[in-house]
């Protein structure tokens, strides 16, 4: 029986590591870089099941900046637009599934920059806040999903692109159902629980399956 592998993107982990300064990335970009992970030796021989993308849609709400700095509508933003090209490119990407979280706004937080002036004592405006966005839901639907895959046995090895350790229950709980897990962590650091709790981790990618691309 030929073994079948599934790919679980974390999309904020993926995004922050593969743009660079004033290029954030693509979906064309993260295609490429799932075909670079289908290339890897320790997947040869395999079937994909799918590719797995979790992320957030794009804050739409239009809230009051304090300070007396006006109504910031979020939906017209660039980064909002942005985030709907992505999404709605991978949505027509073969082997590709979207799994949606929630963005919400937690209040408005100082610029780091504004901690650096000299001084005991700074005066602020509208224009050093930032909104502090949070994301929730994402985890969740991963985790579950780790969980069905391995119980409907749609997947024999489990690819996770991530370094957050959040997801070591759902990761210990594969490998104890007899899934394989594939940690890809694109070089950023993680804790020792989360390296512990994967059959293998991946660093960095290897030259021969960037070359295949």
């Amino acid at each position: 029986m030929t073994l079948s592998y599934a790919m679980l993107l974390d999309g904020g982990f993926l995004r922050y590591k593969l743009s660079k300064r004033h290029a954030p990335v693509d979906a064309a970009g993260i295609s490429a870089f799932t075909a670079r992970v289908s290339a890897l030796p320790c997947l040869r021989g395999m079937r994909l099941h799918r590719i797995y993308f979790y992320d957030s849609k794009p804050l739409e709400t239009a809230e009051n900046k304090p300070l007396g700095g006006g109504k910031v509508d979020f939906g017209v933003t660039a980064a909002a637009a942005r985030n709907k090209s992505l999404q709605s490119s991978l949505m027509r990407e073969p082997f590709f599934a979207l799994r949606f979280g929630e963005l919400y706004l937690e209040g408005w937080r100082l610029r780091r920059k504004v901690l650096h002036r000299a001084g005991p004592a700074v005066q602020i405006d509208a224009d050093d806040l930032e909104p502090n966005i949070r994301q929730k839901g994402v985890d969740m639907r991963i985790g579950l999903d780790i969980a069905s895959l391995t119980l409907k046995k749609h997947a024999q090895v489990i690819v996770l692109v991530t370094a957050d350790s959040d997801f070591v229950p759902a990761m210990k709980f594969a490998r104890r159902e007899g899934a394989q897990l594939v940690l890809v962590t694109l070089g950023h650091g993680i804790r020792d629980g989360l390296r512990e709790h994967a059959d293998m981790v991946i660093d960095q990618l290897p030259p021969r399956a960037i070359d295949q691309t």
